[in-house]
């Protein structure tokens, strides 16, 4: 048996709530892209990393765009062996450096105020929520690109390609996730990079009204989660 199946199932309920009681972004900034990943999206992702797939408990892993901490914090609570969380906007680090205080978890968990560009080494599994490249077109590749280098394993969010409104009433009615194909361009652009996609899985999220041009109270799209393996060198 696996080792990260030797250890204790910690419910998914028990996540969320875990991850509810961390501190969120203050100050968002929209050139940033901040959105404060929600609690269901961040449980499902790390469930899906850890239990399915066996890339979190007793793993080393690196929070690309950390942001306040929720996926790196999350994967320390359920067992990661160490945790690097990354971010480019320090008061985002100062949030995340709190909640890690409040969780207890400062001993696996470190946390560096950087651009992406920065950060070298190995990890065993990449949890991220890049930019989508709304604001600053190609943001996202730039984690992917870098999540690649870095790592074996990478766990990354992207926006749906497409406004889906009947995968948006399935996941309404559902919940949790579903699993789909992969974008074709996202798939190149992996591939190029040496990177094979293993799942996609989507999930619906829901972001309240933040900044001057958000028409809506509440917005809800989709977001798949990629699953990617780094290819192996023959």
């Amino acid at each position: 048996m696996d080792r990260y199946a030797q250890k204790r199932l910690i419910r998914k309920l028990d996540l969320e709530l875990f991850v509810a009681s961390l501190q969120s972004q203050s100050n968002p900034q929209v050139q940033l892209e901040q959105y404060t990943t929600p609690e269901r999206v961040v449980a499902n992702m790390l469930y899906i990393a850890a239990y399915t797939h066996g890339d979190v408990i007793d793993k080393s892993v690196l929070d690309l765009g950390c942001g306040t901490g929720r996926l790196g914090l999350g994967a320390a609570f359920l067992g990661a062996a160490e945790v690097v969380g990354v971010d480019i906007d320090p008061v985002a680090i100062k949030a995340a450096q709190t909640n890690t205080q409040k969780s207890g978890l400062s001993k696996c968990v470190h946390l560096v105020n950087s651009d992406i560009a920065t950060i070298h080494g190995r990890f065993d599994t990449v949890l991220q929520n890049p930019p989508f490249g709304v604001q600053n077109r190609k943001a996202d590749q730039a984690f992917l690109v870098k999540a690649l280098e870095v790592a074996d394993k990478i766990y990354s969010i992207h926006n749906h390609p497409q406004v889906d409104e009947q995968l948006i009433r399935m996941l309404k009615s559902r919940g949790n996730f579903v699993q789909v194909l992969p974008s074709p361009f996202l798939g190149g652009f992996i591939a190029k990079y040496g990177g094979d996609i293993t799942a996609v899985y989507s999930m619906l999220m829901s972001i309240p009204k933040m900044f001057g041009f958000h028409r809506k109270l509440r917005h809800d799209f989709v977001i798949d989660l990629y699953v990617i393996e780094k290819q192996s060198k023959k």
